[in-house]
């Protein structure tokens, strides 16, 4: 996996283009119901179909990379693109475009949340909701799988981090560094091979 060459907004003035990476970025965060992976398909549209910034690899390298790190995959792929696109002001504005439509919309459901939390149809259409998210991340998981698990090697590795999650409970970082470990033997055997 080599470093994902970003191309970048067209405008090479700092201010212009840390400004579209905080509109596209605040589209993406105000249009995307549920966050975490459920972002995935959007952050896609947007950066690689829609903005043409990254190619379909590159955005699985940068998917990749960032959910290696502490934080939310949203966040983290809006500054790590930011950065590679506009420097620290893109990583900052693309921040901020990613977290203020939650912000702003958080503050003011849990306003009206506490007034009406009881009602029978809010209940249901937080059930309704739910159902939807969870569609949106199996949707990207199998949109990413079919990207990332070609061969015999992904596939095992795959298979094992999903019975070290689901049958042994093991921590998600646990997985991810047996799985990047186990990718470095893979490599250095197969090397030693040829």
């Amino acid at each position: 996996m080599g470093q994902p060459s970003l191309k970048g907004p067209g405008n090479d003035q700092p201010s212009r283009r840390a400004l579209s990476m905080f509109f596209t970025f605040f589209r993406i965060g105000a249009f995307t119901i549920g966050g975490g992976y459920a972002m995935l398909p959007l952050i896609e549209r947007e950066i690689v179909h829609r903005q043409g910034w990254v190619s379909e690899e590159e955005i699985v390298d940068v998917f990749t990379i960032v959910q290696s790190v502490p934080g939310t995959i949203g966040i983290n792929s809006a500054i790590f693109i930011g950065y590679r696109l506009a420097g620290f002001r893109g990583a900052v504005a693309a921040a901020l475009g990613m977290i203020l439509p939650s912000f702003i919309i958080i503050s003011v459901l849990a306003t009206l949340l506490v007034r009406f939390r009881d009602v029978p149809e809010v209940q249901r259409a937080f059930a309704g909701v739910r159902a939807g998210v969870t569609a949106l991340i199996f949707i990207a998981a199998l949109k990413l799988g079919k990207k990332v698990i070609q061969g015999i090697f992904p596939i095992v590795v795959a298979l094992a981090a999903f019975l070290a999650l689901v049958v042994f409970n093991l921590h998600a970082i646990a997985i991810i560094a047996s799985a990047g470990l186990a990718g470095v033997l893979h490599y250095y055997f197969l090397r030693k091979e040829l």
